[in-house]
């Protein structure tokens, strides 16, 4: 049970005390809890511990600082440009993201409504009998009862809980629209990932069947010589081996291949039946340089840190919410209306009445449960500290890591190239002296398995580079940046310039 102390007083023509004079008394005694009911600014948690000066890997010195919001579009592919708008207006998640947005906005608008006050109309009307013990309602027979009337209520929110949800509820409502940021960027990410994928399966899938070629080519000279009696079945069953352990190899690639498009429809919103990718390889696809600024930057260049920032930002709002509870609460009311036996005469002076006043309420015992709530506000506060500063340091992470996946792919995909051309002559010649009888089958066999790994090897390389690409744009926020004046956490030089 909750019980109260309340100071109650009502004005009307009868009171001795003037009205100013109560109003001034109310002002009085409202100026504490309007001090007390300020809201304060979230804690700082930025500190030079989680902020590096510099990135320790860097990227080529004529590469655009930051990404362009349509980073995709210099990879020069057309076809990837146009799945990318298409997942963006039909992506599912995206689309829930979107609703989440619609309902934190809502949510702001209960929230905001409390500032206002409500306002209630009732009309009545009664057809009233007297018992057979007599009539306690003034009537000796049969009569009716006609009534009109309006109630105002509003608690002043002297203690600032209202606009404490208030803002809390604005900060949800941000944390919502950088969530749908993030979400956009990473389908963004995931359809080019993807589309990689399904053109790299089908780079392989080609090997494969120049493999087999190659393979059926070599059988052939086989035949002729086993025919001959110049070779044995043993050469001629370890090709075979070959071939069908390429064929199996292939049948997984399709497979895959598959798979990654059925992926890649979803993505899209729609259902994976007739549709198809156009491109057949990776050819034309150059991953663009871009570079990472400074470090300071990243934090207004990245949705998911902008979404942390807001999640604190509403929970020290929640906290604020909860002190204040601890306060009085005022309320004003108003009432008046029309009652009358005859509906002909309801509306004049004679059948109206009103009355107006005001409530201040302190909570004196409630089982501690404001205080178990201002627990509960402080711990999920410092929960979302550590949150806000483990999304700071996993960006961060994030880049030096996309930074040198980059480097590393692209030296690497460097010297397979290299590594393909001499395994491609290695490879012709041991197909030119087996024919000439200069050199065994195994010599061949060695220098086709090189070949065709390599080739294999390195179009996985390639997809690696071009989804290293992409991991650097997301990590660098893809373009996005947030508006300064939503910022709620500075570091030390941003506040130095306030």
């Amino acid at each position: 049970m909750t019980l109260g102390k309340y100071v109650m007083f009502r004005m009307s023509s009868s009171t001795h005390t003037s009205t100013s004079e109560r109003w001034q008394l109310t002002g009085v005694l409202a100026l504490p809890l309007l001090l007390l009911g300020c809201a304060t600014r979230p804690p700082q948690v930025l500190t030079p511990k989680i902020l590096p000066e510099v990135f320790t890997v860097g990227a080529a010195a004529t590469a655009p600082v930051w990404p362009q919001a349509d980073w995709w579009q210099p990879f020069g592919s057309p076809e990837l440009s146009d799945l990318i708008t298409e997942a963006r207006a039909g992506n599912l998640d995206l689309a829930a993201a979107a609703a989440r947005v619609t309902e934190a906005r809502a949510q702001r608008g209960i929230q905001s409504s409390a500032l206002f006050p409500h306002i209630d109309a009732q009309a009545q009307a009664q057809h009233i009998a007297p018992s057979s013990l007599g009539s306690s309602n003034g009537c000796s027979s049969v009569c009716n009862s006609f009534g009109l009337s309006a109630g105002a209520s509003y608690i002043v929110d002297l203690r600032g809980v209202v606009r404490s949800n208030v803002r809390a509820a604005s900060e949800s409502l941000k944390s919502a629209r950088f969530a749908q940021q993030a979400v956009a960027l990473t389908i963004t990410a995931n359809v080019a990932n993807t589309y990689f994928n399904v053109l790299a399966l089908r780079r392989r899938t080609d090997i494969a069947n120049e493999n087999i070629d190659a393979i059926n080519g070599i059988l052939d000279v086989i035949k002729l010589r086993v025919s001959a009696g110049t070779s044995s079945h043993l050469d001629l069953a370890q090709e075979e081996a070959q071939l069908e352990a390429v064929a199996a190899s292939r049948s997984l690639l399709k497979q895959a291949e598959h798979a990654a498009r059925v992926e890649l429809a979803v993505l899209l919103g729609r259902p994976p039946e007739r549709f198809e990718v156009q491109a057949q390889n990776l050819n034309g696809l150059v991953p663009p340089p871009v570079g990472p600024g400074l470090p300071s930057d990243l934090l207004l260049r990245r949705p998911d840190i902008a979404q942390a920032e807001a999640d604190l930002a509403s929970a020290h709002a929640n906290l604020d919410a909860a002190r204040s509870a601890f306060l009085p609460q005022f309320a004003l009311t108003a009432d008046g209306g029309f009652t009358s036996t005859a509906i002909g005469i309801l509306l004049r002076s004679p059948s109206f009445a009103w009355d107006y006043g005001g409530t201040l309420v302190q909570t004196l015992f409630d089982g501690g449960q404001l205080v178990h709530q201002k627990s509960l506000a402080t711990a999920t506060q410092e929960e979302l500290v550590a949150k806000y500063r483990s999304a700071v340091i996993n960006a961060y992470a994030d880049v030096e890591n996309a930074l040198d996946e980059v480097a590393t792919n692209s030296e690497a995909e460097n010297h397979l190239k290299r590594e393909v051309e001499a395994a491609r002559e290695a490879f012709a010649i041991a197909q030119l002296q087996y024919r000439q009888g200069a050199t065994s089958l195994l010599n061949v066999l060695q220098a086709q398995q090189t070949l065709f790994s390599a080739e294999d090897e390195l179009t996985q390389l390639n997809l690696a580079h071009l989804q290293a690409s992409v991991h650097l744009f997301e990590a660098l926020g893809g373009g996005w940046m947030e508006d300064p004046r939503e910022r709620t956490q500075f570091t030390k030089a941003i506040r130095d310039t306030r």
